[in-house]
């Protein structure tokens, strides 16, 4: 079971702010993958990835950043500084 949180037009697209899933992905983008194929918000929510960041375990990471043992997960847009 892995914590998944979607944050900022993320969140606002797929209409929730977290979830709960058991998952087969050995690396972020395979869970990406399957959200994806789940429902056309997700599809929506995940056509960009050079939109998105993702944070494993609030560790900054890539998308083919493995996720054995990770607990959680974070989709967000890029942050600019001001």
């Amino acid at each position: 079971m892995i914590d998944v949180l979607y944050f900022a037009w993320v969140r606002e697209r797929i209409g929730i702010p977290k979830e709960k899933l058991d998952t087969t992905a050995t690396t972020v983008m395979d869970l990406v993958e399957e959200l994806r194929a789940r429902e056309e918000r997700y599809a929506l929510a995940f056509s960009d990835l050079t939109a998105l960041r993702v944070a494993v375990d609030q560790d900054l990471s890539d998308f083919d950043a493995p996720l054995n043992g990770a607990r959680e997960v974070a989709f967000f847009p890029p942050m600019t500084g001001g």
